[in-house]
């Protein structure tokens, strides 16, 4: 883990792999009520999945794990944006970077592309965006989940108390799992990744649920990958994802030069967790498509 403070002092806790020399780095930047263990299976693998020396970086938003809250006034895609553009520039200042965004993180990322435009045309060689499209959410319902699993899992903790929810955490994941099946997960969820998902909201709930809610809704009707021109753009998401429809993303990255849909049969919403193995060699694919294109070694 490396200690990183943004320049309003806001600090980011931000882990470091890989090849620290490496040409191409990877910026991991997880979603909305989540925060960067979503990643857990797919950071450590991705080193060893290139054929090529890579850094891979991974950072919880502002508001969210173990960063610090967000200040008013700063729960915005645009200060994520900020916010990004202040770790390339300090923590990647030399190479190409690779960013991979999920969900919010996608958001995030298109949001550079508006505020940091000379940045983003200089420093990112790719992107790989995971369960992020530029329309609405595919219905208003589906904004109240993390807002609704937070309050039940606080409320079971109150009722039975910190010892004895830990004693019946398994019972209450599984009560809590059909509901998550519906919003998040797709065919055949792992309890266990079901129980982490349950974690992370509870751990971001209630500030940063209610404090990102608004920007997710008004940056998510006008985004655009505004400047992605001809870089190689994969954009993954789930058959079952019932927040993001599987059209609207295929239609998103439909006219892009280097724009590649992939919708993967039987999984929802958190695709970092719930399909690692189909994500890492896209991302590779795309790094090794960035050491082509730009010639590096």
């Amino acid at each position: 883990m490396s200690a990183f403070r943004l320049a309003d002092g806001t600090p980011l806790h931000l882990v470091r792999r890989g090849d620290p020399a490496a040409a191409v780095t990877v910026v991991l930047l997880h979603g909305y009520a989540l925060d960067q263990r979503s990643w857990g299976r797919i950071a450590p693998l991705l080193p060893d999945a290139v054929e090529h020396p890579l850094a891979v970086v991974s950072y919880d938003h502002r508001g969210h794990g173990e960063s610090g809250r967000a200040a008013r006034g700063t729960a915005t895609m645009g200060q994520l944006a900020d916010d990004l553009a202040e770790v390339l520039e300090r923590e990647v200042p030399d190479g190409r970077a690779v960013l991979v965004g999920h969900d919010m993180g996608g958001l995030a990322v298109m949001s550079l592309t508006q505020r940091h435009p000379e940045l983003f045309a200089a420093r990112v060689g790719g992107l790989v965006l995971l369960s992020t499209s530029s329309g609405r959410l595919a219905t208003e319902a589906s904004a109240a989940w993390p807002n609704a699993l937070g309050k039940v899992a606080q409320d079971l903790e109150m009722v039975l108390g910190a010892k004895l929810y830990g004693v019946f955490r398994e019972h209450t994941s599984r009560a809590v799992s059909a509901g998550l099946r519906w919003w998040l997960f797709g065919d055949d969820p792992d309890p266990e990744l079901v129980e982490l998902t349950v974690k992370m909201i509870r751990g971001n709930w209630p500030h940063t649920v209610a404090q990102f809610r608004p920007a997710l809704d008004a940056y998510a009707r006008e985004a655009a990958l505004s400047l992605a021109g001809d870089l190689p753009v994969t954009a993954i998401v789930g058959e079952r994802d019932r927040i993001v429809a599987p059209a609207d993303v295929e239609q998103f990255v439909g006219g892009l030069a280097q724009g590649y849909a992939v919708v993967l049969p039987g999984v929802g919403h958190v695709v970092p967790l719930e399909a690692a193995a189909q994500v890492v060699p896209r991302i590779a694919s795309v790094v090794h498509e960035v050491y082509r294109q730009e010639n590096l070694s």
